[in-house]
């Protein structure tokens, strides 16, 4: 196994000329290998051959995942069929999946990426990694397996569920790694917990997670739940699957995206323009070295922000932020935008409650009305049960209001469960509820 890590220091100079090579052939490729593209640089009146530098990028049309899935199963493939080895696909939940290929080089290409990806987050070759995440269509599992590989760990692919098994092959097989949803990591530590075991005595050193935006303070909970180092990973089926971009376990200050493979812009997404450096907008990537299925400026819906200036930990890439949320995620509270991160950030700093939550969202014609679920903690529950009084459940009610009221600018109603009330997942946490009637759907 061949590592690169010397393009994770290149200077801009260098960098940039990479970049644009692999841009011109990445847009040759698919002006005259994918009819939609060649329509939608036509109808923008721009050809390959006008990318004189990085900044032409901007005269090439968006791609959307509403192209993606026009074209189902097989319409954007840049190869025939039989240079494909693999097919992805994402859950499909609001239509068609949208279909991914790779052929064996983009295969080797992607787990190099994911092998540096780790590397970075801290793992090492001879190292056990406990893969978490789900296998399947779903690209975290297989992406992260076949990196793990690569890199020459111990790949234990366990994948999602069964949680009481992986507490046992955790114990086991004692792992320096772990991978999964932030949010189905909390739930082995809890139930670790229930079995009356301290999730801090395991062999685990660092945490791999992503698949769902989380915050500052869930990283803070894991680290402290297993005292590990907690990163965050970011990539999706579209642009290539993880790793497209991995947090350092040195600075632990933004991701580094694989600019060598991607460009990354953020734009408004109203606007479509581009927004300055720091500031928050749509993340829109474009492949650079992918063969089965390259993608022009993909408007991935994620909000996120870009950093170039340089990090501690010596790597030149440019890095991005935590992801925000997602647009389709965002609550609009009486013309304040609110994204279920910066919720998940207040309900963590407060006092007895546990790091589980829902937004419910009725709508009723025009109206809507707002829910905010959370879970005491089994300790307030007990109290609350011997003195038969809900004025501890009420002022903790009052609590996460005014937190909320406070931090995000923003009211909404707090309906306050006892534990384990909301639904735990083996995969992405579901944050948002939408109900079409004005009452709540069990």
């Amino acid at each position: 196994m061949i590592l690169h890590p010397n393009v994770e220091c290149l200077n801009d100079s260098e960098k940039r000329e990479l970049q644009l090579q692999r841009l011109k052939k990445t847009a040759e490729t698919v002006y005259e290998k994918v009819p939609f593209f060649k329509q939608a640089f036509n109808e923008k009146g721009v050809h390959p051959d006008d990318i004189k530098s990085l900044d032409d990028l901007q005269k090439l049309p968006f791609t959307v995942k509403k192209d993606l899935r026009s074209h189902y199963p097989f319409g954007l493939f840049a190869v025939p069929q039989k240079e494909l080895v693999r097919l992805h696909a994402s859950s499909g939940t609001s239509g068609k999946p949208t279909v991914v290929g790779y052929t064996q080089g983009d295969i080797e290409g992607w787990s190099d990426m994911v092998a540096r990806s780790i590397a970075i987050a801290g793992g090492e070759p001879g190292n056990v990694l406990h893969n978490a995440y789900g296998y399947g269509l779903f690209t975290g599992g297989l992406g992260l397996h076949f990196g793990s590989e690569r890199l020459g760990m111990i790949t234990v692919p366990v994948s999602g569920g069964n949680t009481e098994r992986q507490i046992l092959l955790i114990e086991d097989f004692e792992p320096q790694v772990i991978c999964g949803t932030p949010s189905y990591i909390l739930t082995i530590a809890e139930k670790m917990e229930q079995l009356g075991k301290d999730p801090r005595a395991t062999s685990l050193k660092y945490g791999i997670f992503g698949a769902e935006p989380w915050s500052e303070e869930m990283r803070s909970t894991l680290e402290e739940k297993f005292n590990i180092k907690a990163m965050d990973i970011y990539g999706l089926s579209e642009v290539m699957g993880p790793g497209v971009a991995m947090e350092c376990h040195e600075a632990q200050s933004g991701l580094h995206i694989m600019d060598d493979h991607f460009i990354a812009e953020i734009i408004d997404p109203e606007t479509l323009d581009p927004v300055p450096d720091g500031e928050y907008g749509e993340l829109v990537f474009t492949s650079l070295t992918k063969e089965a299925f390259p993608i022009i400026r993909y408007r991935t819906g994620d909000i996120a922000s870009i950093d170039r200036t340089p990090c501690s930990c010596g790597r030149t890439s440019v890095r991005m932020s935590r992801v925000k949320g997602r647009i389709d995620d965002m609550l609009i509270v009486k013309g304040v935008n609110v994204f279920p991160s910066e919720i998940e950030n207040c309900l963590l700093s407060v006092e007895d409650i546990v790091p589980h939550y829902q937004v419910h969202i009725f709508k009723d014609g025009l109206k809507e009305r707002i829910e905010l679920h959370v879970e005491m903690s089994e300790k307030l529950y007990a109290l609350t049960i011997v003195d038969e009084s809900q004025a501890d459940a009420n002022l903790l009610k009052q609590t996460i209001k005014k937190k909320i009221k406070d931090t995000c600018l923003v009211s909404m109603d707090i309906k306050v469960h006892a534990p384990k009330s909301i639904p735990r997942s083996e995969g992405k946490a579901i944050r948002v509820v939408r109900h079409e009637h004005d009452k709540l759907e069990v």
